[in-house]
């Protein structure tokens, strides 16, 4: 997906210029130029704030340039799982298509040495997650956790949050988070 065309897209259907949006989302104009040129790569937690200067989530973000409006289906093939991650993070979101959804839920790939970026993600609702393979560091407000491989986390999501993984190998988590539009 070429984030910074669909951000640009989205940013004019919207009637909104990038200084607008830029005020709107507490960046600075050249950050959303940037991201519109693709000449950077936003990390999660600054796509999340600046779709939310629009307002819109992650999951309604990546649904418009997939179209995945369409009938309720009860299995999805992993072909079928919407990719909404930024960078080298794979973030597969299951039941992509799923009418208004309470949680979503997605197999998360944090590669070596990626993270959801330095601002700490914050929302409302609740997450937890699995470790299938590999460690990742989780900093819920001031305190960071190592999780290993069968390790899980429940929190907040009101509290302040990050993922990290400096490790040398993948991490891979299944996790759920609500509401539903992350």
């Amino acid at each position: 997906m070429d984030i910074g065309a669909s951000l640009k897209s989205v940013r004019k259907m919207r009637g909104l210029s990038q200084r607008e949006l830029a005020k709107r989302a507490g960046v600075t104009n050249s950050t959303i130029s940037m991201i519109e040129k693709n000449s950077v790569s936003p990390s999660v937690s600054s796509l999340k704030k600046v779709l939310a200067g629009i307002p819109m989530s992650l999951v309604e973000f990546f649904s418009i340039e997939e179209g995945t409006v369409g009938e309720q289906k009860v299995v999805y093939r992993s072909e079928e799982l919407l990719d909404i991650g930024t960078g080298d993070l794979v973030y597969k979101l299951i039941g992509r298509d799923f009418p208004n959804r309470a949680m979503s839920i997605m197999h998360e790939t944090y590669p070596p040495g990626t993270s959801t970026g330095d601002e700490m993600l914050q929302h409302h609702g609740e997450e937890g997650a699995y470790v299938i393979s590999g460690k990742i560091e989780l900093t819920v407000a001031d305190e960071t956790f190592l999780l290993e491989q069968g390790d899980s986390y429940y929190f907040s999501s009101e509290l302040p949050h990050r993922f990290n993984n400096p490790f040398t190998e993948p991490c891979s988590i299944v996790s759920a988070t609500t509401p539903g539009d992350f």
